[in-house]
């Protein structure tokens, strides 16, 4: 346990460090602007230089969670990535990290909301990348109608669904990069070979062709890390449940009703021979 312990603060300290791949992409502006054209093709006005990233770093979120904000023209832009298990519990993270961006940007304008003078604030837009198959889901989420029954409540949060379309925009490009990288892990698994063929299969498709040429190396290494790190934690949930069943024979052996071949029935995780340790332990503790 200490050291699973060790290893998932290894994996914390690794993600201050490191992007995903959503993020290192548009914090350049040059596509970071192409993400808001793509959105609002009608601004002519917006240039790179018009645009402040105000992406919040391990706060509300880790790297697990690509949350990406700007401001533009006195737009507030959140875009939220949702891979492939949809969720409707994006619309909670869009909230705390739409109050969190609130909060900074008083901050660094200047502004105290506790005084009688009424704040300035960029209006909001919030969007939800999803990167999986569409299907059936809906164009327009709502925290009213998702978790109130369509209530009129005090609070309400709505954000735009996007999904994979027949555009070459750069929002389509990403959505369509993290496909091809999904079909790869399917038929490497979790490799390297599996995050080089996603890049080569891009680049011949035309897929974030730029990018993936500009820094091929730096998305290599960002992918290879959240391997390492899905593998880590999910050897340390395997290692949590193994403790959980042990709790729970150690307590069908105390209270003694129950053979050990019954225990092994409801706790089929634990072999024969470790109940047999366990119910030694628990002899000699009687």
């Amino acid at each position: 346990m200490q050291d699973d312990a060790k290893q998932i603060e290894k994996v914390m300290a690794k993600r201050t460090a490191k992007n995903s791949v959503f993020l290192d992409l548009f914090q350049n502006k040059s596509y970071l602007l192409k993400l808001y054209k793509t959105l609002h093709p009608e601004d002519e006005t917006a240039t790179e230089d018009s645009l402040t990233n105000v992406t919040i770093e391990n706060i509300l979120t880790d790297n697990l969670y690509n949350d990406l904000g700007f401001i533009v023209n006195n737009k507030l832009m959140i875009l939220v990535e949702a891979q492939s298990t949809w969720t409707m519990n994006i619309l909670v993270r869009i909230l705390l990290y739409l109050a969190q961006s609130y909060h900074e940007y008083f901050q660094r304008t200047s502004q105290n909301y506790y005084k009688s003078k009424k704040v300035k604030m960029p209006k909001p837009e919030l969007y939800v990348i999803f990167t999986g198959n569409k299907g059936l889901k809906p164009g327009k989420i709502s925290l009213s109608k998702e978790f109130f029954e369509g209530s009129d409540i005090d609070i309400e949060v709505r954000a735009k669904a996007i999904y994979e379309s027949g555009t070459d925009d750069i929002i389509n490009q990403y959505i369509i990069f993290c496909k091809v990288f999904n079909e790869q892990t399917k038929q490497y698994g979790m490799t390297r070979k599996a995050v080089t063929e996603t890049i080569r299969i891009c680049k011949d498709r035309n897929i974030l062709r730029e990018y993936l040429l500009d820094r091929e190396k730096e998305v290599i290494t960002i992918m290879m890390s959240l391997f390492d790190e899905e593998q880590i934690l999910k050897s340390f949930i395997r290692s949590e449940r193994h403790d959980e069943a042990r709790e729970t024979a150690e307590r069908m052996l105390r209270k003694g009703k129950m053979s050990l071949e019954e225990i092994a029935d409801y706790v089929p995780s634990l072999p024969l021979e470790e109940l047999k340790e366990l119910e030694a332990e628990v002899m000699q503790l009687v």
